[in-house]
């Protein structure tokens, strides 16, 4: 399955990219449940994000298996390695387009698959809701 969300900001995608760090993630959180980032390397190929969810003993590791940056354009794309127990598949592109020079789109493009299709339709809610708030979150966060 499969969801996308986009985020207007009056700012330069450029500037925008270079602050997508540890900072933002961790002001990208959701309340709930409350996550522990145990790895940060950075947004490039071959970066790890390490996180545990101490109150529900669940973790979660993704790696970053590919980046660029073009005149147009700057993305990467996590991909999960060990999910929580029922998500079976994850890969999240983190692309922030250009629309002038100081104006950009963050676009959230979301790809998952639960253990079956009926736990990826249950899950799909799920996540929409939690990643939804984000829209709001990057707009306090580049003020």
């Amino acid at each position: 399955m499969r969801f996308v969300l986009k985020t207007h900001l009056p700012h330069n995608y450029l500037e925008v990219y270079k602050q997508f760090d540890r900072n933002l993630f961790l002001a990208l959180a959701p309340p709930f449940p409350k996550m522990e980032l145990a790895q940060f390397d950075g947004s490039k190929k071959g970066d790890t994000i390490h996180i545990k969810f101490p109150q529900v003993k669940l973790e979660w590791i993704s790696i970053i298996t590919d980046d660029a940056i073009s005149e147009n354009e700057a993305f990467f794309i996590d991909e999960g390695l060990l999910l929580p127990p029922g998500l079976k598949f994850w890969k999240h592109l983190h692309k922030i387009e250009r629309v002038n020079e100081s104006q950009c789109i963050i676009v959230d493009d979301i790809t998952f698959k639960g253990s079956n299709s009926l736990l990826s339709l249950l899950l799909y809610p799920i996540l929409y809701l939690s990643f939804y708030p984000r829209k709001r979150a990057y707009r306090k966060y580049f003020k």
